[in-house]
């Protein structure tokens, strides 16, 4: 198990990260959320022991990674945001290269790129240069480089961002399978909801340096557990109507979409009357409004008052 205790970061003035403490169990898949500049990138930085806190620690089995970092590094696997490849290597080699600084056996280092390849869906153009491969192709081996030594821990830092829909279908399953049949316990960052709703056991929610909520999805929802999110759909913008909603004192967490709007209310509020009062202040038509269970996304922008794409 991986604990981090009271985990600090300062640089200079400012505090990234303030007195953190979360846990990842063997073979569970753990979700690490919040805004931009709530902390995470930090946290996982110092999670990767790339860089120093200021206070606290890392234990892996109750042994400090920042007092003996390598003891961590040999069993984790990190997929940066960022794409970490060599566009003028192949799919191959980028592999053998990254292996290599594994110090993994030639014959353990062959057998493992085979596996990976097919795992990430690949195995079919394995000798075509990185740099003519799509954004999805190319995502799918940055995930590929971390899973090739087979790491007990692996961290995902947003792996499908700008890529197309079946790409990160296949990254998403990928991602699933690889928990389920090597119980790799993996630290999963996205901004799309629906990803962590899928894969997530545990969610931690970070805002300002700190951890603001956690627990499993359910326990996470239940913090709305007593409002319920209404879409409403206009026939065109309205800035006066969105304004008028604002300063209702039983409507809350409002966001506005050009002609659609969300807004909370509390379960069994007659909202209604409200609604079609101010369609009619404000001369405009409602086509259609429809009433949902809370979501991670509505208990996200419940706590931290934030998009989460802001």
């Amino acid at each position: 198990m991986i604990e981090v205790v009271n985990l600090s970061k300062k640089f200079k003035k400012v505090t990234a990260v303030d007195q953190v403490n979360f846990y990842i169990e063997e073979g569970e898949i753990v979700g690490l959320l919040g805004p931009n500049g709530a902390g995470k990138s930090t946290t996982i930085a110092m999670l990767s022991t790339l860089i120093s806190p200021t206070e606290g620690d890392v234990l892996l089995n109750q042994s400090s990674i920042i007092k003996n970092p390598s003891q961590l590094r040999n069993k984790l696997g990190v997929v940066p945001q960022e794409i970490a490849l060599y566009g003028e290597l192949t799919a191959k080699e980028n592999l053998e290269f990254f292996g290599s600084i594994q110090k993994m056996p030639k014959r353990l280092l062959a057998e493992r790129i085979d596996i990976v390849l097919e795992q990430i869906g690949l195995q079919d153009e394995p000798k075509k240069l990185v740099k003519h491969y799509s954004g999805g192709m190319k995502r799918r081996l940055n995930i590929g480089v971390a899973m090739l030594h087979e790491p007990k821990y692996l961290i995902m830092d947003e792996p499908t961002v700008g890529i197309d829909p079946q790409s990160r279908n296949h990254i998403l399953k990928t991602v699933k399978k690889l928990n389920e049949q090597s119980n790799v316990a993996i630290i999963y960052t996205s901004h799309y909801m629906e990803e962590v709703d899928y894969l997530c056991d545990r969610i931690y929610i970070m805002d300002k340096g700190s951890i603001i909520a956690s627990g499993t999805k359910e326990e996470i929802k239940s913090v709305l557990a007593s409002e319920n999110t209404v879409h409403v759909k206009l026939e065109r913008h309205s800035k006066g109507f969105v304004n008028d909603l604002i300063i209702q004192p039983m409507l809350s967490n409002i966001n506005a979409k050009e002609a659609e709007v969300t807004f909370t209310v509390a379960k069994g509020m007659n909202f209604l009357p409200i609604l079609l009062t101010l369609c009619e202040k404000n001369n405009v038509i409602l086509k259609s409004f429809q009433v949902e269970e809370p979501t991670l996304e509505d208990v996200f922008l419940h706590l931290t008052g934030r998009a989460l794409r802001n």
